[in-house]
């Protein structure tokens, strides 16, 4: 007999050798027309692969990560099979899956693919799937694998790094590829396939190997999960923060100024002094005091705090003054400064916690190739802030800290989230620092915490930070992506590395425990996200601009500066188009802009002192005419339903 654990931690006994696709039949025949991919004590394996031993199964769908990762590397064989009955000669690489597909880098020698061939690859790729052919592992001697490439110095290079006795193949149809395992049952599941580009890309990554060319496509079950998918990336490209960004006019990047650092425009600068004051005047309301640390600081600090061992060797160089053996570093990280001010005088227990916050400038170098708009940048600014208190605080503080994270996502519109308990490798324990016994204290710290405010959390090894476990906020937009925003980390390191301390109810001297926390994460990679997820429709409280005043000819520019005075007395923000252009053109570039409320103003409204409305995106819906003070209590009504009120 054996046992086979489900992850319900449910045990199945089977009497003698069983597949995963046969303990997916014992469960139900349905939930197994579903199943496309396994994984045994860790391990991926083919719903075929008999198992033997008793052992933990987990079956996947296509609904799991696990199983698209299997539909999407199997297609890549398809289309890898596909490439060589078009392109006869070319030499295959690797193909494996990516986070929205798979992509194959192959060198082509003296052929050449172009858009034109996308459709021809595409439907050969259908045909082959319609076939039905069976994934079918087997294993193959060292020898035996160096003969079958022995015309393909790629694979040949793979397989002389390999063990004889852990080489396998993987067959469909009448093609063979060097493969590790995971994959669907057969290519018949494969519905519909797009190619998505082509792309240049060395061979393992190497600039001084030879260049090939990386075919990305992608594949769905369903033809209609492509068409939602492509129509997605269409939505995606419109709400491109790099796109709206340069439209609305609120940043831009300078090669002269350097890759990676982003120049802040009038109106983006605003937008983002309006998300600093409100998280400012929501940390004050918490007890946090504001602090101000340099752009740079001497080596030997952040060779104390680890950030130089860990992350010296991918920053910017030192900056060297005219003293001898005198080195600087652009701030990597404000907490080492945070420590500073901590350490600046004694404290009691009495005294803390301590909740030091900063929108603190940091840099790092970003390879250019990975640099993205905002998103990835090489300096920006993080909404830090650092609380240093007792052991004993430590629950109440970090509950605190998660009631502000909420209130930031909730008054920005971003209620779709996942709290992601992030901690150490369970395994590779070399890339952190501090003893076993403080981990253990600041990952239960948050488990406990997260369990306690009742979010709905996931657990992930290996996510940690190198001084300890974080809790991140894994947010979906509104397109369904996922990002990262929030974070609160729990840190019992930093204070000893650092020789902080408070003087305890009985008189000796006690390590404080810090929290490392930031809602927004970074400004610029919170702005960009924000960007897209809205469309650059922002909450009206944030608005750069939240209406605009259209006159219907120059006689009425005198009214409409009235309105203008009336509008900025009750603080909202408010410009004129006094442009000599038609009424229709004006609120055609007003829309561009996204302005949220254009008035509209002639005659009619300068005899009755009124304005006539018109909401962003709302064409053919009419306008309504209001008083001044209707339209401000229309638009403090709106605001007051975002933007929450912040309690402690």
């Amino acid at each position: 007999m054996i046992k086979i654990t489900l992850p319900d931690g449910s045990i199945r006994e089977f009497a003698s050798s069983v597949t995963p696709m046969e303990v997916a039949k014992s469960i139900s025949e349905g939930f197994a027309r579903n199943v496309i991919s396994a994984s045994f004590n860790g391990t991926t394996i083919e719903t075929e692969t008999p198992l033997t031993t008793d052992g933990s199964l987990i079956l996947y769908t296509w609904n799991d990560a696990e199983g698209k990762k299997a539909f999407w590397h199997s297609t890549s064989h398809v289309m890898a099979q596909a490439l060589e009955e078009l392109f006869p000669g070319i030499k295959l690489t690797l193909g494996p899956a990516i986070s929205n597909g798979f992509y194959y880098d192959v060198d082509f020698e003296d052929q050449k693919i172009t858009d034109a061939d996308f459709k021809k690859i595409e439907d050969r790729v259908l045909e082959i799937s319609r076939e039905k052919h069976e994934f079918k592992m087997r294993p193959v001697s060292k020898a035996e694998a160096l003969e079958m490439y022995k015309d393909n110095v790629y694979k040949t290079e793979l397989i002389s790094n390999l063990e004889d006795g852990t080489i396998t193949f993987c067959d469909h149809a009448t093609f063979t590829d060097l493969c590790r395992g995971g994959h669907i049952p057969n290519t018949g599941i494969i519905k519909a396939m797009k190619i998505m580009s082509v792309a240049g890309a060395y061979w393992r990554g190497d600039e001084k190997n030879k260049q090939l060319t990386r075919v990305y496509g992608t594949s769905f079950p369903k033809q209609k999960d492509l068409t939602e998918y492509l129509e997605l990336l269409e939505e995606a490209k419109r709400r491109d923060h790099r796109k709206l960004g340069k439209e609305l006019e609120l940043f831009a990047f300078s090669q002269k100024v350097g890759q990676g650092l982003p120049l802040w425009l009038p109106k983006g600068a605003a937008l983002r002094d309006r998300l600093e004051q409100f998280l400012k005047k929501a940390q004050k309301k918490a007890g946090y005091e504001q602090v101000v640390t340099p752009h740079i600081g001497q080596k030997e600090l952040y060779v104390t705090s680890g950030h130089y061992a860990k992350y010296g060797a991918d920053s910017f160089q030192p900056i060297n003054t005219p003293a001898e053996g005198e080195e600087f570093l652009l701030k990597p990280m404000n907490c080492p400064h945070h420590c500073e001010i901590y350490n600046v005088r004694p404290w009691s227990y009495k005294d803390l916690p301590k909740r030091y916050a900063e929108f603190g400038t940091v840099y790092r170098y970003e390879q250019s190739g990975e640099l993205h708009g905002l998103t990835r940048v090489r300096g920006f600014t993080q909404d830090d802030a650092h609380i240093f208190c007792t052991p004993e605080q430590l629950d109440e503080e970090f509950k605190k800290v998660i009631d502000l994270v909420l209130y930031v996502f909730g008054s920005l519109g971003f209620e779709n989230f996942t709290a992601q308990i992030s901690l150490r490798d369970q395994e590779n324990r070399e890339k952190y620092i501090g003893s076993d016994e403080n981990w253990g204290k600041a990952e239960n710290a948050i488990i406990n915490a997260a369990a306690d405010k009742g979010l709905n959390t996931v657990v992930e090894y290996g996510e940690a930070a190198f001084y300890g476990p974080k809790l991140d906020f894994m947010v979906k937009d509104a397109l369904g992506r996922q990002w990262q925003l929030g974070t609160i980390q729990v840190d019992y390191n930093l204070p000893e590395r650092f020789e902080l301390t408070y003087k305890g109810a009985d008189n000796e001297l006690h390590r404080p425990v810090m929290i490392h926390r930031a809602p927004f994460g970074s400004m610029e990679r919170f702005i960009a996200i924000l960007l897209e997820h809205t469309a650059g429709n922002f909450p009206l409280w944030l608005m750069p601009e939240q209406a605009i005043i259209l006159s219907l000819s120059e006689k009425y520019e005198i009214y409409a500066k009235k309105v203008l005075d009336l509008l900025e007395n009750h603080e909202i923000r408010a410009l004129i188009d006094n442009r000599n252009e038609t009424i229709g053109k004006k609120i055609r570039d007003a829309e561009m802009q996204k302005l949220p409320f254009m008035l509209i103003v002639g005659e009619e409204e300068e005899k009755n002192g009124t304005i006539s409305i018109r909401r962003h995106g709302q064409e053919g819906k009419g306008n309504i005419t209001v008083t001044i003070d209707e339209f401000v209590a229309i638009v403090n009504e709106e605001i007051n339903k975002t933007l929450k009120v912040f309690t402690v």
